[in-house]
């Protein structure tokens, strides 16, 4: 609020009128250590109505409070790894409430100079707190790093249109009319090569993304809900209502990850592939790789789906005879002891089993199951791609031929530019 000159029409005398308006002036910022709260700040207006503002992390407290009583944790730097005692870490957090906060503003307002002095806080001015912006988070700590990136992948890959009014009212437990403002969107944007889902309502968002952190093998996936204004779920922005907004933020953020768990199915299966196209070790035996782009594999894996239809499983001699039929060979040129070796192979990696007091084997579901994808993979996508995207391919264009046409000339186009540019 500001005061402008003014001039009465009939008298002709000025007089002084109070206005809202805008100015620009100073700030001054206290960056203050907490015995309970750890780090935080407090910045004050230097003009009235001397506005002020407070920040503070609530994972810093908890940190705080684990340290005051002696439990160990391993820490992100907004968040936590792991804990000794996870269920006095929930109720730490759970603790941290309006009578809290406001505590560590009165402590700290006893101690910084700031713009009320002792007779203006006597006459009942006096700073009193509200909500001005609150995060609400959700860490998923994963043990393996490749397998969380490639579900973080695929979750925003399938979750574009999760910032559609009738998708956003789910999350947020709101009813969405066309009388609701505020723009509906789902935003992935990329800072550097770490991708961010971005799902926005009102004043509000929903953020996701994929924390890796320096010198730790752990990583997390983030879920977290920023208010920006109360009013936007009918709450009112005083303090006391901090309660009510952190319901409505954590169960935004189960809700985004309820939806997404029933759209993606989190079976990875890259684990399975790695596990195949590398050496295995298995009860102190190793064994080599079955390559899926291995003809000879590719043969093995035929036989395992006609092989599973036998009651009494197959032999060595069996295999050998068929696998020679596949590959273009007689039988005579594989020998014994390389078949031993390809029923070694498929024995360690699971795909078969050895029938007990026998010398017959059966295929495993695991086996009959990896061997129908990847031979269908080979025969209906690896082949005849593989065909029509190379140069001589088939003499009648294709759209795959036409789509990486394309690419190269962008490609080239791309080079041709740079170079000229330089």
């Amino acid at each position: 609020m500001r005061t402008e000159k003014r001039r009465n029409a009939e008298t002709g005398k000025s007089y002084p009128w109070i206005v809202r308006s805008t100015a620009m002036v100073n700030h001054y910022y206290w960056y203050c250590l907490d015995r309970d709260f750890g780090p935080f700040f407090l910045k004050f207006a230097s003009y009235f109505p001397y506005n002020a503002k407070l920040c503070l992390n609530g994972h810093e407290y908890a940190k705080r409070q684990l340290l005051r009583e002696g439990i160990g944790f391993k820490a992100l730097d907004n968040g936590f790894v792991s804990c000794e005692n996870p269920e006095r870490l929930r109720a730490i957090c759970e603790e941290l409430g309006p009578a809290q906060v406001d505590g560590l503003l009165r402590r700290w307002l006893a101690r910084l100079p700031h713009p009320f002095t002792a007779q203006d806080r006597e006459a009942g001015y006096r700073y009193d707190l509200s909500i001005l912006q609150a995060e609400f988070s959700l860490t998923q700590i994963l043990d393996r790093p490749l397998h969380g990136r490639i579900l973080f992948e695929e979750i925003i890959r399938e979750n574009l249109d999760i910032g559609r009014p009738d998708m956003v009212q789910l999350i947020f437990n709101r009813r969405v009319t066309k009388r609701t403002p505020g723009r509906f969107r789902t935003r992935v944007l990329t800072d550097g090569v770490i991708p961010s889902l971005h799902v926005d309502y009102k004043n509000s968002r929903i953020k996701q993304y994929f924390k890796q952190v320096p010198d730790v093998p752990e990583v997390g996936a983030r879920t977290e809900t920023t208010v920006n204004n109360t009013r936007d779920f009918s709450l009112g922005k005083r303090l006391g209502n901090l309660p009510a907004l952190r319901q409505v933020g954590f169960q935004a953020n189960r809700r985004l990850l309820e939806v997404q768990r029933l759209s993606h199915d989190c079976a990875m299966g890259e684990e399975t592939l790695h596990r195949l196209n590398r050496p295995a070790e298995v009860n102190g035996q190793r064994t080599p790789a079955l390559r899926t782009t291995d003809l000879r594999v590719l043969a093995l894996w035929h036989l395992l789906v006609w092989f599973r239809l036998l009651p009494c499983g197959f032999a060595n001699r069996d295999l050998r005879e068929q696998l020679a039929a596949l590959t273009g060979q007689s039988p005579t040129m594989i020998t014994p002891g390389r078949m031993t070796y390809d029923l070694r192979r498929l024995r360690l990696h699971g795909m078969i089993e050895r029938i007990p007091k026998t010398h017959r084997y059966r295929v495993t579901d695991f086996g009959l199951r990896a061997a129908l994808y990847f031979t269908r993979v080979h025969a209906r996508l690896y082949r005849p791609g593989v065909a029509q995207i190379l140069p001589n391919g088939p003499p009648l264009p294709t759209d795959l031929q036409r789509a990486f046409g394309r690419i190269e000339n962008e490609i080239d186009q791309h080079v041709r530019r740079a170079k000229m540019a330089s």
